[in-house]
Order: C-alpha cells, then sequence, then structure tokens
C-alpha cells in the first residue's frame, strides 16, 4: 500500500490517499499564521484504520512544518500523543514564553 501525503490548503487540512486513488484515506486538520501551525483534528476512515494513514499525516505534516520553519501546536490528542512518541519531533512544539514570575 502506496500512500501519498498532500496539503489541501482550500480545505485546511492535510490529506491521506492510497494507491494513487482520488478517495481521501484520511486527513488531519489544521490552523496556520506566518509562525506557527495549529494541528486541530485527524480523522481516518473506518476501512483504512490501523494501517499507518495517521502517522503517515503527522510524519509528513510536521516534516513540512519543519522545513517551513513553522512552530507546531498540536491540539490534537492523535498528534500529541505521536509526538510524544516520537521525541525527535518535540523541538517543533510550540513553547509559551510568556510566562508570568513571583
Amino acid at each position: 500500500m502506496t500512500v501519498k501525503i498532500v496539503d489541501a490548503p482550500e480545505a485546511r487540512r492535510y490529506e491521506a490517499r492510497v494507491d494513487g486513488g482520488s478517495e481521501v484515506a484520511g486527513f488531519s486538520e489544521y490552523i496556520r499564521t506566518e509562525e506557527l501551525i495549529a494541528f486541530v483534528h485527524t480523522e481516518v476512515a473506518s476501512a483504512y484504520e490501523g494501517r499507518g494513514i495517521g502517522s503517515a499525516l503527522v510524519r509528513s505534516s510536521l516534516d513540512e512544518a519543519r522545513a517551513a520553519g513553522l512552530r507546531v501546536l498540536a491540539t490534537c490528542p492523535f498528534y500529541a500523543g505521536w509526538i510524544d512518541r516520537h521525541p525527535e519531533y518535540a523541538d517543533l512544539l510550540y513553547q509559551n514564553r510568556s510566562k508570568v514570575s513571583d
């Protein structure tokens, strides 16, 4: 099975397509600014669950975020959990640096 991930900016999401087909097997919705991309929801069609579609979406979108110099806000639980299991991507996470001192 070949998974192709494409950015669909008009829909504000990354889409996964399998074996050259036109059907969307899964997607990751995002909100993007000039400096930050927030991943808010990921969904994989039930026919494709357990086949690595979600992981392919996360890896590809995070690689693109890194290449574009974007920080990442992982509000989607799937993204947050995936990054926890792949610490080589933790450096992309947005850190709120405006902490108040006592």
